[in-house]
């Protein structure tokens, strides 16, 4: 069943778009509207680059901002586009750049291939422009020699299923258009390498090298860029086609994983249905798919279910929550953000819906899944005690909303508790890996239920390497145990052919892993997937909530009864976004400068904390020192119970007694994000907002005891400490 979304929702959404376009409109200048070159040609054609061309686009300067994104950006190389002229080089995402990129990827890729046929898969999910690009890449390739698995019409594809179907089918990688939960107006490409995990820095700058050799030879002699015809044999349409996009194959996947007969069964009997949000409408078709042939189809009310780049106005504002001033402003879709979710304006869209209906939010590439819950309005403030978010929707209901660490610690909980009832708990020693800012919670939760913790950098890429390192020596030395090192520098003892409980980041995505190796097509195997995936993860919610149901309890009792269980302190977790320019500002050249000087924001208050985890780590001050001159730049916070500072790969981790704060700046964009986790909320956002509103600037204490010029080098050394991280 389709909750429907009602006329006038549909007419103000329509409205935000008319008056976008109309914003865009304005601030492009008639000499772009043009396009430069055939946008809707089926035949074979040939764009030629030259020295002209490259100086009218402005591209060495384009370049140059593409490849310092690509040296740290943690989610795919991103940026504002033009929704309306896409080959409009003033944005960082433009036709152009995705055509060079993908140009310099597949050169890489036929040189990496010593003769041998390359095969990749290319997918979207529902942002502007997004099918285009898709089909330009295929293109590209095709005139490259490189086949090209694509959905029909070019179709929307989540990014797990790409991750999967890239691993399964032992392909050589792939493209995904998408910018995860971030603004309309951007988009980015995720380059996904051989086992469908995103590329790390190193694999980025092999292609953006190549760039830079095709920009020099264009600017010599001129450079002819083959587009093949739609139709080129290298362009395959029928194989996703004859595999239902992976539905099938992904259906054996969590067969084999979480959606155990147990799961299925409580599911199955489960009333109220859950409603889950399919925000952008990319989720819909596949896990419909799914969850027919799980024959759970019944126990799910589907919300936003049509493709829409605009999100359903979901996160859009009319004037700037900052400044007050009147225009277009996005917040974005990411669920953590109550703002966001006041938006959709689920009072009315959930008026129908009972207490103690389960609401499943995903995201538009379909990686992230938010939870939330109808309680009865009565239990405010056990939700308050519990730090448990909620927005009002009557006089009587309520809907709380997890974050996705109290939502994970449910999940892997209850994993845990079903492997156990099944007897399968025993058979290995289990560990999780999970990324520095996510709970606190989660190692208590870990340490009292006997699974070892591995902690690196934020990013799913960062999992991935860590699961690698694991397969490797599963396959070299099967009998041993398993030891790997985390971003702390801790040396951890997985033991003998250990298996993965949970993997995850605070942000909202995880996975599991299953008892036995996952195999492919072509025989290599996988402790687990190298994508996080709400299609996983929704499966398991769903069998949760299916219990909770069954015990006649809401999340929010399960959620307090493993605090009590696991003796769990750490019950609160916050995490603060300072973003210090409107991302959808659509004049290109207001957009740069306050990108920029977001930019020198950000990276000073990156500084000022990384320079005293360094200075720590090289012995230059003690933590006496630190600790002084904390207090000195932020007096309003104790730090009397600080116990380490330190360096997790792309920002600093401070550990208190019963706490911890990570600042951090964005790898994607102009923000920083700090994140507090203990066991008192209040204390938590007090001190991630004293964290993240710091401006930088040196204090006395700091010019004295470590120094201007010391900063200089600081930057370098943390990319050495990251890189020798990455190598161990």
């Amino acid at each position: 069943m389709v909750i429907a979304v009602d006329a006038a929702s549909l007419d103000k959404r329509n409205r935000t778009e008319q008056q976008l376009f109309a914003v865009v409109e304005q601030n492009t200048p008639d000499s772009i509207k043009s396009p430069l070159f055939p946008q809707d040609e089926p035949d074979a054609f040939t764009f030629r680059l030259n020295k002209e061309l490259i100086e009218q686009l402005n591209l060495w300067e384009w370049f140059r901002n593409y490849a310092k994104e690509a040296q740290v950006s943690t989610a795919g190389i991103r940026g504002p586009q033009n929704i309306l002229y896409p080959w409009d080089t003033r944005f960082p995402i433009n036709q152009v750049g995705i055509i060079l990129a993908t140009l310099g990827k597949s050169l890489v890729a036929n040189e990496k291939s010593d003769g041998n046929p390359v095969e990749k898969l290319a997918g979207c999910e529902v942002r502007y422009n997004s099918q285009k690009y898709v089909e330009f890449i295929a293109r590209i390739q095709a005139a490259q020699g490189i086949r090209t698995y694509v959905p029909k019409g070019f179709g929307t594809l989540p990014i797990w299923m790409a991750s999967f179907l890239i691993f399964m089918l032992d392909l050589d990688g792939g493209e995904h258009v998408t910018s995860s939960h971030s603004v309309s107006t951007k988009n980015a490409t995720k380059d996904l390498n051989n086992q469908g995990s995103q590329y790390l820095p190193e694999e980025s700058m092999q292609f953006v090298k190549k760039i830079e050799e095709i920009l020099k030879i264009a600017d010599k002699d001129g450079y002819a860029i083959q587009f093949s015809a739609v139709k080129d044999e290298h362009i395959d349409f029928e194989r996703l086609d004859e595999l239902h996009d992976g539905v099938q194959l992904y259906v054996g996947y969590l067969k084999s994983g979480v959606a155990t007969d147990a799961n299925l069964n409580l599911i199955r009997e489960m009333k109220p249905p859950i409603v889950v949000d399919c925000v952008g409408g990319c989720m819909y078709r596949p896990m419909r798919a799914i969850f027919e042939r799980l024959g759970i189809a019944n126990s799910v009310r589907w919300l936003h279910v049509e493709a829409d780049p605009l999100y359903h106005n979901i996160g859009k504002l009319d004037k700037n929550p900052k400044t007050g001033a009147s225009e277009f402003y996005d917040l974005g879709c990411d669920f953590s953000i109550l703002d966001v979710v006041q938006s959709v304006d689920y009072a009315s869209k959930l008026k129908d819906q009972p207490i103690g209906t389960i609401v499943e939010a995903t995201d538009p590439d379909g990686d992230r899944l938010i939870v939330c819950q109808i309680e009865e309005a009565a239990r405010a403030e056990t939700l308050k005690r519990l730090g448990v978010d909620y927005l009002t929707l009557d006089d009587d209901r309520l809907l709380t909303i997890y974050t996705p660490n109290q939502a994970f610690l449910m999940l892997m909980d209850f994993h845990t508790k079903q492997l156990k009832t099944a007897g399968l708990w025993e058979h290995h020693p289990r560990f999780m890996i999970k990324t520095t800012p996510s709970a606190l919670a989660w190692d208590q939760w870990a340490a009292a239920n006997g699974v070892n913790v591995i902690n690196v950098p934020v990013g799913f890429k960062e999992i991935a390497a860590i699961m690698k390192k694991i397969e490797k020596q599963l396959s070299d030395a099967p009998d041993a145990a398993v030891v790997v090192q985390d971003v702390y520098g801790e040396t951890i003892s997985l033991g003998v052919q250990p298996r993965l409980i949970f993997a995850g980041e605070e942000s909202g995505g995880m996975i599991t892993g299953p008892e036995e190796l996952i195999r492919s097509h072509g025989g290599r195997t996988a402790i687990a997937m190298r994508e996080k995936s709400a299609g996983e993860s929704m499966v398991l919610v769903t069998a949760l909530a299916a219990h909770c149901k069954q015990a006649d309890i809401p999340l929010s009792d399960y959620l307090a009864a493993i605090f009590e269980e696991s003796n769990i302190t750490a019950t609160c977790d916050v995490r603060e976004d300072i973003t210090y320019y409107n991302e959808s500002e659509p004049n290109p050249e207001k957009l740069r400068t306050a990108k920029q000087e977001g930019e020198a924001k950000r990276d000073k208050n990156d500084l000022f904390f990384l320079g005293i985890a360094i200075a720590l780590r090289e012995e230059n001050i003690d933590m006496e020192q630190a600790c002084a001159i904390l207090s000195e730049a932020l007096p309003e916070l104790d730090f009397t119970t600080l116990q380490s500072i330190r360096f997790v790969g792309d920002g600093t981790y401070l550990k208190f007694a019963d706490m911890f704060v990570e600042i951090r700046k964005s790898g994607t964009d102009a923000k920083t994000k700090a994140y507090a986790s203990g066991p008192n909320k209040d204390e938590c956002r007090r001190y991630a907002k004293a964290f993240g509103q710091t401006s930088g600037d040196l204090t006395e204490l700091y010019k004295t005891q470590i120094g201007q010029t010391y900063l200089i080098g600081v930057e370098a050394k943390a990319r050495q400490i990251y890189e020798d991280f990455q190598a161990n």
